[in-house]
């Protein structure tokens, strides 16, 4: 319950619309090293059959972190636990020894893909850990094709222990944020009349440099806005910004709160999603229900988020960026049947098909003949 970012995200979502079609004699547990943060945990909606468990006795982080990749395992023991998902990518050692089926999901093995956005300590523990998940798992579920054919590669997990299910997108994006509500978050930021916007942490990877480098092709009354937890990389992006004359129209914003964010997404003209790698990206989807068109980049998984009607370039192409955005300012011809076709290709996320898609997995798992 500390994680906000689409990891966090994912897990909250998905456990929200599994409450609701779980079956009435389910109870599910949502274990957590600790209650984390207020506003991250009320998203998750209370139920009668939902509960969280925390570790006892283990006041230090050190502990909690052992707690979650071992001893955890004795807790679910002494809970009566049949499955144990692995919402965020890992599984605690010994669930196989101690008869608990189990499924993981995998979001993406960048660390393994591209270790060169990583501390190599970093990369060790995340490999560590993918390592033992696929070692533990009776299922794996990827959340999109690409990332399934990198765990089949970098893991060697075969094909029939791989189930690719997508994330589901919060339906809030879905819902019209009033006029006042907007105007009041434009004052609050400070931000222009006109701006393309971008949602992901800022760091390298994501690549947001090469949409402020389109800003020098777009017209001067567009302005960039970038979401997101601040890094070293983005002192690095404003610094050139500076340099180039373009700093006066660019805005990072970061700790924006979630009825903001909401705003944000529908007071845009466009989305942007330069990332060089992703295992889905989610905010593709958030845009695109938000009612925004989307530019992403090749070579990863994004087209299969935004589907055929978004647009997408290179990743070291500013100019093409620029042409693509233009093609999608408002009143821009074709914009809205690209923003229709969009919001249709989507519908596969929603919530519920995402749910019953797990729960069809659950369902073959405590299943399957008991492990010699």
């Amino acid at each position: 319950m500390r994680n906000g970012t689409g990891l966090g995200n994912y897990g909250r979502t998905l456990v929200n619309d599994l409450a609701r079609v779980a079956p009435d004699d389910w109870q599910l547990r949502l274990y957590a090293p600790d209650a984390g943060r207020d506003d991250l945990r009320r998203q998750v909606t209370e139920a009668e059959r939902l509960s969280f468990v925390y570790p006892q006795h283990r006041p230090l982080k050190l502990q909690r972190s052992l707690w979650r990749i071992g001893s955890i395992v004795d807790d679910l023991q002494r809970d009566g636990v049949s499955l144990y998902h692995g919402l965020t990518g890992e599984l605690p050692q010994g669930l196989q020894h101690a008869g608990i089926r189990s499924v993981v999901t995998i979001h993406d093995l960048i660390f393994m893909r591209h270790p060169e956005y990583y501390h190599w300590i970093d990369r060790k523990i995340y490999e560590w850990k993918f390592r033992v998940a696929c070692r533990e798992a009776d299922r794996v579920i990827a959340i999109s094709q690409r990332t399934k054919e990198d765990v089949m590669e970098l893991g060697g997990v075969s094909a029939d222990r791989i189930d690719v299910i997508y994330q589901s997108c919060s339906p809030r994006f879905a819902e019209t944020v009033s006029r006042e509500q907007m105007e009041t978050v434009r004052s609050r930021y400070g931000l222009s009349e006109r701006f393309i916007l971008s949602v992901g942490s800022i760091e390298e990877r994501k690549n947001i440099l090469l949409a402020v480098e389109a800003l020098h092709h777009l017209p001067q009354n567009v302005y960039l806005v970038a979401v997101g937890r601040q890094t070293g990389y983005s002192q690095k992006v404003l610094k050139i910004a500076e340099e180039r004359g373009l700093a006066g129209r660019v805005h990072f914003l970061h700790g924006v709160p979630d009825a903001d964010l909401q705003a944000l997404y529908q007071m845009a003209e466009v989305f942007v999603y330069p990332s060089r790698y992703e295992g889905f990206g989610i905010p593709i989807i958030e845009a695109i229900h938000s009612g925004l068109p989307v530019v992403a980049a090749t070579g990863s998984c994004l087209e299969e988020a935004g589907g055929p009607d978004c647009l997408y370039v290179d990743p070291d192409d500013a100019e093409a960026l620029a042409a693509a955005v233009s093609q999608l300012l408002r009143g821009a011809e074709g914009r809205e049947q690209r923003i229709q076709r969009s919001r249709e290709y989507v519908r596969r996320f929603e919530g519920c098909d995402v749910a019953g898609q797990v729960m069809d997995v659950y369902r073959r798992v405590l299943e399957l003949p008991a492990r010699l």
